[in-house]
């Protein structure tokens, strides 16, 4: 039943799942404060998912009430963080209807639970009345018996706690649920890229064009690999194999929050160029986290590129649904054997990481055959007739 004020009912916002996998998200910042008149659809917050930030509706038209959740605290989908007053009759439009209960935060409704602690006898602090941590800690206190003082740590323990963001904990999780349950496998070439880089001084050095980047190379090499064996562009199920027809291709790049992978879609439709221009300006995005969501949701493949940071080759984690991860090592000068001679080349390892349940080791040496072949022979690559 709905708590009726002057004709209205107070109705919960709800936190909501807005990207697949999502199970909590992060208030960013509120754009309208209580008191505020919304209209259903307005924005009234914005919201750090995993990925990125986005836009929060008002679910219906009202005032409002209060504001459970602050700026910067995270709760875990479905749970209130606002109260709206809205006319009796738009009560069935709406997300959730509050009820006759206690208004509490999930922290404190967490807490309480665990310490046994009845929140209908606590008296809260929070917005409208609402319950919230530090209420139920003092309750707590005041029924428990006294704590024995904890002797200071010694000097060689101080250090500083760097509270995690909703993208860092999406990644542990992710990573290592990829890591436990994905059998992976490894295989890795080295690279010759004498003739590339000749071939990127070339087609820098024409005047009005924006500059190429290795890894612009590494990563139409790896879509058209993907155009020619297709199959490794593919996710596993427990009830089918799915190979995706279109050729994206995710470009891992590092922000403050962690690793996000924009996708570049039908890459293997694309020019050197438009790859170039179009990883730039994902990457950009990605770091001020204003990614949408189908700008990063989907792939068929991942690039991640170490070489800028002198890294010779590494050994990276699939990224699920994906089958394979491709990981591009530093540009090096190696002796390399041509014939009965010994010549100094320009040698750049890639490592790929395979997921063995869809992808087996001929498959995937298929796969990273074409990729060498094409970084090899760049002309022939990447030059178009």
């Amino acid at each position: 039943m709905s708590a009726n004020i002057a004709g209205s009912v107070q109705l919960e916002v709800l936190m909501p799942a807005l990207s697949a996998g999502m199970e909590e998200g992060k208030i960013a910042r509120w754009l309208k404060e209580p008191g505020d008149s919304v209209v259903c659809g307005e924005v009234i917050a914005e919201v750090e998912t995993d990925k990125a930030v986005t836009d929060l509706p008002a679910p219906a038209d009202g005032t409002l009430h209060a504001i459970l959740i602050r700026d910067g605290e995270t709760v875990s989908i479905n749970s209130a963080i606002a109260v709206l007053l809205v006319a009796a009759d738009a009560e069935e439009a709406a997300a959730a209807v509050l009820g006759e209960r206690t208004l509490a935060s999930p922290l404190a409704r967490q807490l309480a639970e665990k310490a046994g602690v009845d929140l209908r006898e606590i008296e809260g602090s929070g917005p409208g009345g609402r319950v919230v941590r530090v209420d139920v800690e003092r309750a707590h206190a005041a029924s428990a018996p006294p704590v024995p003082a904890i002797e200071p740590e010694p000097e060689h323990a101080l250090s500083r706690l760097i509270p995690n963001s909703t993208i860092r904990r999406t990644i542990a999780r992710r990573l290592s649920q990829a890591k436990a349950s994905i059998p992976h496998f490894y295989l890795q070439v080295d690279c010759e890229i004498d003739a590339l880089l000749e071939l990127r001084s070339e087609l820098n050095s024409r005047p009005g064009v924006e500059k190429l980047s290795i890894n612009d190379f590494v990563v139409k090499a790896a879509a058209d690999a993907l155009r020619e064996v297709p199959d490794v562009n593919a996710a596993w199920s427990d009830e089918a194999i799915r190979v995706f027809e279109r050729v994206d291709v995710a470009v891992a790049v590092s922000t403050d929050g962690g690793l996000v992978t924009p996708i570049i879609r039908e890459a293997d439709a694309k020019s050197l160029f438009d790859i170039s221009r179009e990883a730039r300006q994902l990457a950009q995005r990605a770091r001020q986290n204003r990614l949408r969501p189908d700008e990063y949701q989907g792939g068929g493949l991942t690039v991640s590129n170490l070489g800028m940071f002198a890294v010779q080759s590494f050994f990276a984690i699939i990224n699920p649904p994906q089958s394979c991860i491709l990981a591009a090592g530093a540009v090096t000068r190696r002796p390399v054997v041509r014939g009965a001679t010994c010549v100094p080349a320009a040698v750049m390892s890639c490592t790929l990481s395979v997921d063995h349940r869809s992808v087996d080791g001929v498959l995937g040496a298929r796969y990273l055959a074409s990729f060498k072949r094409r970084l090899e022979e760049p002309r022939a690559t990447f030059i178009q007739p």
